[in-house]
């Protein structure tokens, strides 16, 4: 099991990785950010919507279960938030350069540590 600095520090060893945020989806706030390149702040609380929408799309549709994570794809980059399963109301978002990552070893690893981190 992991803190929240040490988790996010792990994200950044992901290839391509350049910043990262633990964030409060119903205050769009960040408990945690590691990396540069982004405004974090602004980014989660844009994210926290992006979350908040899925999940009312999904319950007017009548759809059950929770969502593994969201892929944002840019022209350079990749976008995962990755919602919580064991701290519901909580997400990572990882910003990866597109040509310096693996999207599939990149979204395991993800899981892997949001299984592993402790808030």
């Amino acid at each position: 099991m992991a803190g929240i600095n040490e988790s996010l520090e792990s994200l950044l060893s992901i290839d391509g990785a350049k910043c990262t945020s633990l964030v409060d989806s119903s205050s769009g706030m960040v408990l945690g950010e590691a990396g540069s390149g982004i405004d974090m702040e602004l980014a989660a609380a844009g994210n926290s919507e992006v979350v908040k929408a899925k999940l009312q799309t999904m319950k007017h549709l009548g759809l059950e279960g929770d969502i593994e994570d969201i892929l944002i794809t840019l022209d350079d980059q990749y976008h995962i938030i990755r919602p919580m399963a064991s701290q519901k109301g909580l997400f990572i978002y990882l910003v990866l350069d597109k040509a310096k990552s693996n999207l599939a070893l990149a979204r395991r690893k993800v899981q892997n540590i949001e299984e592993n981190l402790i808030v």
